[in-house]
């Protein structure tokens, strides 16, 4: 975040709005008009009240009123964000890294492959390389399906039915997807740039219909796997196949809030203890 708040403009003596309210429109037009775009970090409520010449509490009033809108969310120890309401898949990275802000990063991701997290980590990673970002320690758990069994989805287009080959296919994006993960991360600590670094990916014989990833246990990212027919090449030849589809699907982003009652702490609980309960239960061992 920048520390040049003009475009945030200043209070209207004339306006008869509690400051608190004129603060919230303010930020409101500044989220509306894509000054902060989602996920981008608010200033803080020190500069903040600093910058409009009123106590803390005025500002914790206007921020209330923004988070009640649900246009922002409100992160213990990291401040105030831009919620993401309905993102796709390319704008999940600036949430990653705001997590490898924190000293311990913990990933947790259920799913069909993990394509999109290898190549949201990627950027990220880069900058824990080149000293930008400096966590102590990551965990990232990775659950995805086990395509060497039978699954319901990807299957063949005409029949409806399980195929070897397009198994064969599907696992080896999964491969490729799992195995950078676990190469990029292991790299950190190899590199010394971290203190611990660890990635277990394990696998299960459900066909996933949606993907998950909990962040740092305080932001969830949720979206739905449309099954689409569409045509691959396998050994040379096209075949339709009914396929789960990830890419750029919309994601709903939920997040911790101070309220415990709110839909956002009910749902990222919800979550953890969804992903725990496969971890620890039908969850097997990935053997890349």
């Amino acid at each position: 975040m920048t520390a040049n708040l003009d475009f945030l403009g200043v209070l209207d003596p004339d306006d008869h709005k509690q400051a608190s309210q004129q603060i919230a429109n303010k930020l409101r037009a500044a989220i509306l008009t894509r000054r902060l775009a989602p996920g981008d970090r608010l200033p803080s409520q020190p500069d903040l009240a600093t910058r409009y010449g009123v106590a803390r509490e005025t500002v914790k009033r206007a921020l209330e009123i923004l988070r009640s809108e649900r246009l922002i969310i409100t992160r213990q120890g990291s401040g105030a964000f831009v919620r993401a309401q309905t993102q796709r898949a390319v704008e999940l990275r600036p949430h990653i890294e705001a997590a490898f802000e924190r000293p311990h990063v913990s990933i947790d991701f259920a799913g069909f492959s993990g394509e999109t997290l290898r190549d949201a980590l990627s950027e990220v990673l880069d900058k824990v390389r080149v000293g930008r970002l400096a966590p102590e320690t990551v965990v990232i758990r990775v659950l995805v399906a086990d395509t060497r069994s039978p699954l319901a989805l990807p299957v063949l287009a005409e029949t409806q039915s399980d195929d070897p080959a397009v198994r064969e296919r599907a696992a080896r994006i999964t491969r490729r997807a799992t195995d950078g993960i676990v190469d990029q991360v292991h790299e950190l600590h190899d590199l010394g740039l971290v203190r611990s670094a660890t990635v277990e990916v394990r696998v299960h014989s459900a066909s996933p219909q949606f993907k998950l990833y909990i962040l740092n246990d305080e932001e969830v990212f949720f979206g739905f796997y449309p099954a689409v027919e569409h045509t691959v090449t396998i050994k040379g030849e096209p075949v339709a196949i009914y396929d789960l589809m990830g890419k750029d699907i919309p994601l709903f982003h939920y997040a911790v809030s101070d309220d415990d009652a709110s839909h956002g702490t009910q749902f990222v609980e919800a979550s953890r203890q969804w992903f725990d309960s496969l971890w620890n239960s039908i969850a097997r061992s990935y053997e890349s």
